[in-house]
């Protein structure tokens, strides 16, 4: 007879966005189990400081917004990301490259200490990797796949077969496995999809003049291009979004050409490219899962939606899913509701999906309005970008939505009053 053992908690994916909801319920009494197909060292998440000061940066980073401090502070871990490595930027930089429209964002016109962080990806994974290594309700298991995912029994639970043949039964089942879960593919989720048309390459590049912690962001007659500021002031993490054939083109150049592209693109607003690391390039798709909860089920992050890069919101979103349905959870435990059921787990739904489809909407209507060659839009855009410039409050409340200072956000990621 095949052995089930039992859970409360399954969560699929070791990335910042499941590790955060694994974070936040640090507290609850559920037993909690992460997946994770990837064999990585998690022993080795406690060595981060050490090791990595001789290695250069992660080429993937986030622009994490004040929001996204707030949530991974009540998980435990946003001193330890500082203390490993976090680059406060205190400005934004936005120029349309086809014209004459441009606006500046400050923090010091916020009376902020800065708009944001830049962290590299795996610097937050680490941090959080060490904080569920120290939860005693908390089990990781690496190298190891959901091979088979039942439906729900009249509780809710569910029955998970994992490829070395352990068989779990669990509560709820959260996909935090990436835009092409299998989870929730197993789970019977649909999503809408569609091709942006770009392909992103990302890389670190080193620049003859500082970053100035500024966030520059160019939008070319191909797409946008942004220059992210890092710890060492001569280096920027780049994203480069483009058409497919621009982007093969780009990556088939050697360094020097590269750069020397680069620099132009950017109209050297840096000096010179002195110098890149290894580049890197993936297609760019928009996503949307057309429900994101089931008896005994949930889906978040790239999961349950992915978007453009251009304005830097797609972890974000993430760390507010996992923040929501954090909330929900403890929330039905409070109660001494089923929380579990999918009556309850639509509270998490419903806070949710309407946030996402704006903030996707937001990003396609962005590409759309910079990718026209038709001289009336861009006349429009080039005069709206200047007007919004010149009005300070109308500029200061957009960017304190961005930065998650208002609006509709979960409870944990908005920050305490100030006295």
């Amino acid at each position: 007879m095949t052995q089930h053992n039992e859970t409360d908690l399954v969560i699929v994916g070791a990335g910042m966005v499941g590790l955060t909801l694994a974070a936040l319920l640090a507290d609850s009494g559920l037993r909690i189990r992460v997946l994770e197909s990837r064999e990585i060292d998690a022993a080795n998440a406690l060595e981060w400081e050490r090791s990595q000061r001789e290695s250069g940066y992660d080429p993937r980073v986030s622009a994490l917004t004040v929001a996204s401090q707030q949530v991974l502070t009540v998980a435990g871990v946003w001193s330890q990301i500082t203390a490993m490595r976090a680059m406060p930027y205190r400005a934004m930089d936005v120029w349309d490259g086809e014209g004459s429209g441009k606006i500046r964002f400050d923090c010091a016109e916020l009376h902020e200490p800065c708009l944001g962080h830049i962290v590299e990806n795996r610097v937050t994974q680490s941090a959080l990797l060490q904080q569920i290594l120290s939860q005693s309700n908390c089990q990781l298991s690496v190298g190891v796949q959901l091979t088979e995912l039942s439906e729900p029994d009249s509780a809710a639970v569910r029955t998970l077969t994992l490829n070395n043949g352990e068989v779990l039964q669990a509560r709820c089942v959260v996909a935090a496995d990436g835009a092409l879960s299998n989870t929730r593919r197993m789970a019977c989720i649909g999503m809408w999809e569609w091709d942006y048309g770009h392909h992103a390459i990302v890389t670190t590049v080193t620049t003859e003049q500082p970053n100035r912690a500024t966030c520059w962001q160019r939008f070319t007659e191909d797409g946008p291009l942004a220059f992210l500021p890092l710890s060492d002031a001569h280096l920027s993490s780049i994203v480069w979004s483009t058409s497919p054939d621009h982007a093969k083109t780009l990556m088939e150049l050697d360094d020097e050409t590269f750069c020397q592209a680069l620099e132009r693109a950017f109209e050297g607003r840096l000096g010179a490219v002195t110098h890149t690391d290894q580049r890197f390039v993936f297609p760019l798709r928009q996503r949307h899962a057309k429900q994101y909860v089931k008896a005994g089920f949930a889906a978040i992050g790239d999961a349950a939606h992915t978007i453009h890069p251009l304005a830097g919101q797609g972890v974000n979103l993430g760390l507010m899913d996992a923040a929501a349905l954090a909330e929900t959870i403890l929330d039905g435990l409070a109660e001494g509701v089923n929380w579990n059921a999918e009556y309850h787990l639509r509270r998490f739904q419903r806070s949710r999906q309407s946030e996402n489809l704006q903030m996707a909407a937001m990003m396609e209507g962005f590409k759309r309005l910079f990718n026209t060659r038709n001289p009336l839009p861009m006349l429009l855009r080039n005069t709206g970008m200047s007007l919004m410039n010149s009005l300070s409050p109308v500029k200061n409340h957009i960017v304190q939505q961005a930065m998650g200072l208002s609006g509709s956000l979960p409870r944990l990621a908005r920050r305490p009053v100030r006295d």
